[in-house]
């Protein structure tokens, strides 16, 4: 393609690439922005860069960083601003008085290197980046000296110097693991107590302790060891020496999210089909080795750790059970039931799912011996405590809650019995034992908005599968939308303490409704809104609340109160379908296939079957939620409007995300439906082949837009490499092909070439073959 479109979208992807300065010395004055060129300083190797790199859940939000440049995805080595992101509007300036600085669109600093007064600065093919002095006076700051998460060939840690495990895969600020030299010789790794800074024991180490003085020293042929001063060293690997003397790699030491400290190695002979190799790694079993009386253990609280192959903590939920928050693991798991009543019994409600070579060691309730295997079971259902019974060997023992410390493995020789409700609604038996005589759907109401009650009767018994709203001290605006109090979503969501997400509209916040704990919801709080936008807002509200499918998150409530304009949803307990498809194991083929159509079918409702139709202008992976079965819903839906967006006619309202643009946005057209149509094709192939639309790495440009790669591939009859090492979607090749066509035919630069949403469901499903444009020809030539 030609158009303005990809010309402006290259642009974007391409900046990262052809933008970049080389120069060895970096002088005075000199800046870097997220997108407008340059964006970041390389070595003079290009190996290593120094700038702005976009987060790979969320391509908005950059990091200023120090990385890989020639590997796929840019590996990150070290962030600045204690890995916290900031937007396209900000920069990084090597300032007039010698200082490193990175400032807001306001131009307000919010972080620097903490030193003035150098005369150059410089990105070194080490990765090291140094502030210089002048040539007599050396170096006055450098990267090397203040490590975030991982270590460097050249470079050393000194006593009392430490480095800190990012918190998640994509959240670069310090999380739950220390790597450190401490001052008595002995280098450790300590688990924290996040957010806090508390330090637990260490749970390995060198066991150097008294040995006086030392450094750890990571060499260029992979031997990471601590040098003492008469010459001696102590190897922290179990091999000194792994032979990458040559330059033949990249070398990396990193303190990993789960706690494990690894050296990796990636093959420079191989940049575009390449990965980083893990090649040695302590401690050997973090499952085992992370074993704290306090604290939750390797994995979260009622879950257990498994080791896999490369020593990494893969932490699993029972069965019944399921992660309290899947894109933070390390929070453990909850109930999929409502727990037992000490006061009314209901053991007949419960039962036990066995799972085998697993164990909570330190959750014990009771212990008894001899006891027979039914009989413990039996002990367990009856004591509404007891939420696991372990048994070995003619040994039982009773577990409480929370489970910690939980461990799994062919060397774990226990059974584990785990206590579910058999029924549905447990609290129903309940009821049943407290002689509650008021009718179930007076009783549902209960936990329902207090206001208008005969519509919200009404609108029960037409949408049976709606669940009940939790009580409130504000009116309903439409059917079944409550309206909160500021003060009861800042206790809901413990003062707006835990952020779950950040995009155009708003922060998001987790919460837990304190009226009916079992609810958890998603609070968004509204920002940069306009005082028309805020006029409007109870209005647009209420339009969003009447939109009810299974494939849209439901709106529950708002706030409108002074300056605070929030909207409460239901929360996805399994996250972003950005996090699912663009992780190191893709999801099943049937799985992706079903959430592609679970999109389609709900945008068609958006654009066709809703009283007004809703153009969402911002369709791409992160605003496509999962619930517990991994069903697709559309998030954010409705809300454009709320921006003040005029959807007849623009010329600088850009509204959407980079890779995601319709071409009619840069130009001084009418937006219509057909934008989302596009935004759904782009998306659609990132579905099939589990990759971003564009690779900040060292690809070539055919391959760099997921778009340019699939037209070529369609070209020449080779859709097998869209997915390859897929070998169910290779042998599902009819359907593939007819996925990858209806994308194809959505990302047409004219609209009227792209079908509706509704013609795309039918061809999803076979209902209607898929035609290809007729301008297709040229467009594959």
């Amino acid at each position: 393609m030609s158009s303005l479109f990809l010309r402006l979208l290259l642009f974007f992807l391409l900046s990262n690439f052809l933008s970049a300065q080389a120069d060895t010395n970096i002088t005075l004055g000199e800046t870097l922005t997220p997108l407008t060129p340059p964006t970041s300083w390389l070595s003079p190797s290009g190996d290593f860069a120094f700038g702005f790199r976009p987060l790979e859940s969320d391509p908005t939000q950059f990091l200023l960083a120090v990385f890989f440049n020639k590997v796929p995805n840019q590996t990150v080595v070290w962030t600045a601003n204690g890995g916290k992101t900031t937007n396209y509007q900000s920069k990084a300036v090597f300032t007039q008085d010698g200082g490193l600085s990175l400032r807001d669109h306001a131009g307000n600093e919010i972080w620097n290197a903490g030193v003035n007064g150098a005369a150059s600065a410089a990105m070194l093919d080490t990765g090291n980046l140094v502030l210089s002095s002048s040539s007599n006076s050396g170096t006055l700051w450098q990267t090397f000296d203040n490590p975030t998460d991982t270590i460097l060939p050249g470079q050393t840690l000194n006593q009392g110097t430490s480095a800190y495990a990012k918190l998640t895969d994509d959240n670069y600020t310090q999380g739950r693991f220390m790597l450190k030299l401490q001052d008595d010789g002995n280098l450790v790794l300590v688990p924290r107590a996040y957010p806090s800074a508390f330090e637990y024991e260490a749970y390995w180490s060198t066991e150097t302790s008294g040995s006086g003085i030392n450094t750890l020293v990571f060499n260029s042929t992979g031997s990471l060891y601590l040098s003492y001063p008469n010459g001696s060293v102590s190897s922290v690997f179990s091999a000194p020496g792994l032979g990458y003397s040559g330059g033949g790699y990249y070398l990396r030491a990193t303190v990993d999210t789960d706690g494990v400290f690894r050296l990796y190695a990636f093959p420079k002979n191989s940049l575009s089909t390449g990965r980083w190799g893990v090649k040695a790694f302590v401690p050997s079993d973090i499952c085992e080795s992370l074993f704290e009386s306090r604290g939750s253990g390797a994995c979260g609280f009622n879950s257990f750790c498994v080791l896999d192959a490369d020593g990494r903590a893969d932490c699993r939920c029972p069965p019944h059970y399921s992660f309290l928050d899947p894109d933070r693991i390390y929070k453990g798991c909850k109930a999929d039931f409502i727990s037992q009543s000490c006061d009314l019994g209901g053991e007949t409600a419960f039962n036990f799912t066995e799972i085998t070579n697993v164990d909570w060691p330190l959750a014990d309730a009771e212990e008894f011996s001899p006891m027979g295997e039914a009989d413990c079971t039996d002990n367990c259902l009856k004591d509404c405590f007891c939420s696991v019974a372990i048994y070995n060997n003619e040994t039982c023992w009773k577990k409480k809650f929370p489970l910690s410390n939980g461990r799994g493995g062919s060397d774990v020789n226990r059974k584990a019995f785990i206590k579910f409700s058999t029924v549905s609604d447990p609290a129903s038996l309940i009821k049943e034992k407290k002689e509650w005589k008021t009718p179930i759907l007076v009783g549902s109401l209960v936990f329902g908005c207090s206001a208008v009650l005969v519509p919200l009767i009404a609108f029960v018994m037409h949408k049976r599968n709606m669940r009940a709203l939790p009580r409130t001290s504000g009116a309903v605006i439409g059917p079944a939308l409550c309206s909160f109090t500021y003060k009861e979503l800042e206790r809901a969501t413990k003062g707006f303490n835990e952020e779950i997400g950040k995009g155009a509209f708003g922060t998001v916040y987790k919460g837990v409704l304190p009226s009916q704990p079992a609810t958890h919801i998603a609070v968004k709080k509204l920002e940069s809104l306009s005082q028309d936008a805020e006029k409007d807002f109870t209005n647009e509200v209420a339009t969003i609340g009447l939109t009810y499918h299974k494939n849209l998150v439901r709106l529950l409530g708002f706030c409108k109160e002074g300056t605070h304009l929030l909207m409460v949803f239901e929360l996805m307990s399994n996250g972003s379908l950005n996090r699912l498809l663009f992780r190191s194991d893709r999801p099943e083929w049937n799985q992706r296939v079903k959430i592609a159509l679970g999109i389609a079918e709900g945008l068609a409702y958006l654009h066709d079957e809703c009283r007004t139709q809703i153009i969402h202008c911002d369709i791409k992976p992160q605003n496509i939620l999962l619930d517990d079965n991994f069903e697709a819903r559309i998030s954010d839906f409705g809300l454009a409007k709320l921006l003040r967006l005029d959807q007849t006619r623009t010329s600088t309202g850009i509204r959407g995300t980079i890779g995601y643009f319709a071409p009619e946005w840069f130009k001084n057209v009418a937006i219509t439906a057909k934008v989302d149509v596009y935004s759904y094709g782009v998306m659609l192939l990132e579905i099939i082949c589990c990759r971003r639309n564009f690779e900040w790495g060292p690809e070539s440009q055919e391959k760099l837009t997921v778009i340019g790669w699939a037209k070529e591939c369609y070209k020449n009859g080779r859709l097998d490499l869209l997915v390859a090492e897929d070998e169910e979607a290779k042998k599902d090749g009819t359907r593939l092909e007819r996925l990858v066509m209806v994308a194809i035919s959505c990302v047409q630069d004219e609209p009227w070439l792209r079908p509706s949403m509704k013609k795309v469901v039918q061809m999803l499903e076979g209902a209607i073959s898929v035609s290809l444009p007729p301008n297709m020809c040229s467009i594959l030539s």
